[in-house]
């Protein structure tokens, strides 16, 4: 029943994610921790992520902006390794309350930046690769983060989705290579990331139908309200450790 559950909730998150950019991790990665650990719960949930935006890419091929996407891997792709190998040196404990302060603190911070009118060049893309890639090695999901770097790039909908997921795919990809060469993606964890990362993969197919008519608005309170939920039920599981 527990092994369902993760597969009913990768695939309502999959379809999130795959209409607004982001989500898979912050919804699924409270059911991972909650049935694995938070050390097993990391590695599956970067393979998983691996399978998700591959399928967001494959959605919307046409539409990559490939300069973008080489912008933001360049610098993100070596930090995300390094975040993700400072993330094995820490304690379950920690990796519990990191990941759920920093899911509850992108609440303000993607209000404060939707409030501010910004144009971001490549240049900035690049920059904002190297923290969200080094962020994304520790706390899993920054996708708050990356999807208003490539939204105030000038990217929209499909475009947007597909090369936001593009670059993505890169981080996912060093984080997934980085945890199998110090001995945390072991078969029996790829194969547990793969399994969840197929329902991301068949909810990104479903969502691509109501992309032309999403509701924005309504979509930014529902990522707002997932976040704080999953940030604070990552809190309460570092609570329980004690």
């Amino acid at each position: 029943m527990n092994f369902l559950f993760v597969l009913m909730v990768g695939l309502v998150a999959g379809t999130i994610s795959g209409i607004v950019g982001t989500g898979s991790s912050i919804m699924l990665m409270p059911v991972l921790v909650y049935q694995y650990g938070p050390k097993q719960a990391v590695p599956i949930m970067a393979v998983a992520s691996v399978l998700a935006n591959l399928s967001r890419i494959l959605a919307w091929w046409r539409e990559v902006d490939w300069r973008a996407c080489v912008a933001y891997s360049i610098t993100g792709i070596p930090a995300a390794a390094l975040g993700a190998r400072t993330l094995l040196a820490l304690p379950s404990r920690a990796v519990d309350v990191s990941i759920g302060l920093f899911l509850i603190a992108m609440v303000p911070v993607r209000h404060w930046l939707a409030r501010h009118n910004l144009k971001f060049s490549l240049l900035h893309l690049a920059i904002g690769g190297a923290v969200i890639g080094y962020l994304t090695g520790i706390v899993v999901s920054t996708g708050p983060l990356s999807v208003p770097l490539f939204l105030f790039y000038g990217l929209t909908r499909g475009g947007f989705l597909a090369t936001e997921a593009a670059g993505s795919l890169g981080l996912c990809l060093s984080k997934s290579v980085t945890f199998e060469r110090f001995g945390a993606l072991t078969p029996e964890i790829a194969l547990q990331g793969l399994i969840a990362g197929s329902s991301l993969m068949f909810g990104a197919f479903i969502a691509k139908r109501f992309v032309l008519r999403l509701d924005a608005n309504l979509f930014r309170l529902v990522m707002d309200g997932i976040m704080l939920a999953a940030g604070l039920s990552m809190l309460w599981n570092a609570a329980q450790s004690l």
